[in-house]
């Protein structure tokens, strides 16, 4: 009986059980299947409202693991040289960048961008 190396991942929750044969379970549901680039279609948008008069480019739509939406942030975070975040589902990048963004997607294959 061997542990695999990320076994603390499936537990979550779970201190420990003495029962070798016990099944961890999670009540999380399935991380989506990443879509290849030209079948996404990620919209660019800027919010000001809610933001204490900060602007940011909002981009929705991506569908895929949220491993997969953290690294496209950080890629277009190092390419606009500024901080951002990736949550809910959207990728959040300080500062109105709607071009700079919607050309550095369709290089990178995103060519469902509006």
């Amino acid at each position: 009986m061997g542990k695999k190396d990320n076994d603390w991942k499936d537990r979550l929750g779970v201190m420990y059980s003495t029962n070798p044969d016990f099944n961890y379970q999670t009540d999380g549901e399935p991380e989506q299947e990443l879509l290849p680039p030209a079948q996404q279609k990620l919209r660019l948008r800027m919010e000001k409202n809610g933001r204490g008069g900060k602007t940011v480019t909002v981009i929705s739509g991506f569908q895929g693991p949220r491993s997969d939406m953290e690294s496209l942030a950080r890629t277009l975070k190092t390419f606009c040289g500024c901080g951002g975040s990736a949550k809910d589902g959207e990728i959040i990048i300080q500062g109105d960048f709607r071009d700079k963004l919607k050309a550095k997607l369709l290089q990178l294959g995103y060519t469902g961008t509006k």
